[in-house]
């Protein structure tokens, strides 16, 4: 996003055991959300070493205070400097601070999140609440594999802040509670965004194309050839942060293929990567190359970079997540017509229908098992899922959170409406691949850089980037130090 995207972007969905999954999954999708994003780059945690930190006494339990939160204990948040921006977090800090008016709460903000806490987290003096987001994200499989994050049930048992009548896991979207699982009923992550992925683009530039929104691949290629004869290009992408791509060519692959192929890929199964779908869907993104539908240079560009040059008109399409609305916000002409879809198809045989969409919480916010105050961080988490925390985050940076409501009265932006008709498009046929926060280091250095990114500037063909992807999962699957999740 303004960083989060690279830095950034979306996780995951949900419980790789039980609970109806895809169901979840599926109701997310009518609720109309949409936004962040969070995606990890490098990761890797190792345990040990260092002073522990002592932890604070525990307060006194109260209506006002159901997590017992020791109100004169100092309290540390750390949060991801993404393209949400730090504002709406500084707000439900000074919430907390009203609430603990003994308390002293450190606030930073940081896109270092793994150099930065790393260290900490090995020296056991994380801070109390991180939002574990960005193109340094620590790895969350291994955290929670680590044993090094703390079990969110207490506050998702607690009275939600507005109602006490109710628990805070009442009032989330369907899905977000599932997510933050990994390998049983505990709740390690609490997702505060709702990110759609998908194509975005003007809608004023298509119209000037005398252009629909293709649905097949062949339409796509016609409309890229139209553009390209009016100088602009049809693509461009974070080339710095290949991991973009599969925004739009993972849901593609759903479509064509089904949701199985998706889920044997999250599974590292063997040849999951050489599926038909998996393989066409390769060749139609290389064929974006092949012709000179993608924007010269894009190679070089970060995500601000190739987002700015689509903002200006140089590109028609761009695979990004909901966060762009806001991360491009001074970029984004007024007439735009920022517009999200759901990714192009192949043709009539495609397994699922046109609007199959990935969307998934985003901005994974956790809490350190060796917190000093970890009913703060929890608290802090409680103050920002309630209602007046969620408005402001949704008006300020255009995106739902975790909340299950929040916008009455909110003028929905031209980016957040398109998302929300994409979703409602979308109804049961939304998929949340979850190797992105399952297999952090896989996902962005392996299959997005050494495969996706080396295919999308011509250097390997889809055969090559297919074979060198699936011995990647290969190695992943087989790699006893990393801890594994399957769908069940």
């Amino acid at each position: 996003m303004g960083s989060t995207s690279a830095e950034n972007n979306g996780t995951g969905d949900t419980h790789p055991t039980g609970v109806g999954r895809r169901d979840l999954i599926r109701r997310s999708a009518a609720l109309g959300l949409i936004s962040v994003p969070a995606m990890g780059f490098l990761s890797a945690c190792a345990s040990g070493g260092g002073e522990e930190q002592e932890k604070a006494t525990q307060g006194k339990k109260s209506e006002k205070n159901p997590l017992a939160v020791n109100e004169t204990a100092p309290m540390e948040f750390v949060l991801f400097d993404g393209g949400f921006g730090k504002e709406y977090a500084e707000d439900a800090v000074k919430v907390y601070e009203k609430n603990f008016p003994g308390a002293k709460v450190e606030f930073s903000a940081t896109q270092k999140i793994q150099s930065t806490l790393q260290p900490r987290f090995n020296q056991g003096n994380p801070p109390d609440l991180i939002d574990n987001s960005g193109a340094e994200q620590m790895d969350m499989g291994v955290l929670v594999g680590k044993k090094q994050l703390a079990d969110l049930t207490p506050l998702l048992d607690a009275p939600s802040y507005d109602d006490p009548g109710k628990k805070v896991r009442d009032t989330l979207r369907p899905g977000i509670v599932e997510m933050g699982q990994f390998d049983g009923e505990q709740v390690w992550i609490l997702y505060y965004a709702y990110t759609v992925y998908g194509v975005w683009y003007s809608q004023k530039a298509l119209e000037a194309l005398d252009e629909q929104y293709p649905q097949t691949w062949d339409q796509m290629l016609a409309v890229c050839e139209k553009a390209k004869k009016k100088g602009m290009a049809g693509w461009t992408y974070a080339g710095k942060y290949p991991y973009y791509i599969p925004f739009s060519l993972y849901p593609m692959i759903g479509k064509v293929g089904g949701r199985e192929v998706l889920d044997a890929i999250d599974n590292l199964e063997p040849n999951a990567w050489k599926h038909p779908a998996v393989k066409a869907c390769f060749e139609a993104y290389y064929e974006l190359y092949r012709k000179g539908y993608v924007l010269r240079g894009t190679p070089g560009l970060d995500h601000i970079q190739s987002q700015t040059a689509w903002a200006q008109g140089k590109a028609l399409f761009l695979p990004n997540g909901s966060w762009v609305e806001n991360e491009s916000a001074k970029v984004i002409p007024s007439d735009f017509g920022l517009t999200v879809s759901a990714p192009t198809g192949l043709d009539s045989s495609d397994k699922l229908p046109f609007g199959t969409i990935w969307a998934s919480g985003g901005e994974p916010f956790v809490v350190p098992a060796k917190a000093r105050n970890g009913a703060g961080g929890m608290e802090q988490l409680r103050i920002m899922l309630g209602e007046a925390s969620s408005k402001n985050f949704t008006s300020k940076v255009k995106s739902l959170t975790a909340y299950n409501g929040g916008t009455d009265g909110i003028e929905l932006t031209p980016g957040l409406k398109s998302g929300v008709a994409a979703l409602d498009k979308a109804g049961e046929n939304v998929v949340n691949p979850r190797i992105q926060d399952w297999y952090v280091q896989l996902q962005k250095e392996k299959i997005g850089v050494s495969g996706l990114g080396e295919m999308m500037a011509g250097r390997i063909t889809p055969a090559e980037a297919i074979k060198k992807i699936q011995g990647f999962a290969d190695e992943a699957a087989k790699d006893s130090s990393i801890k594994h999740y399957k769908h069940q």
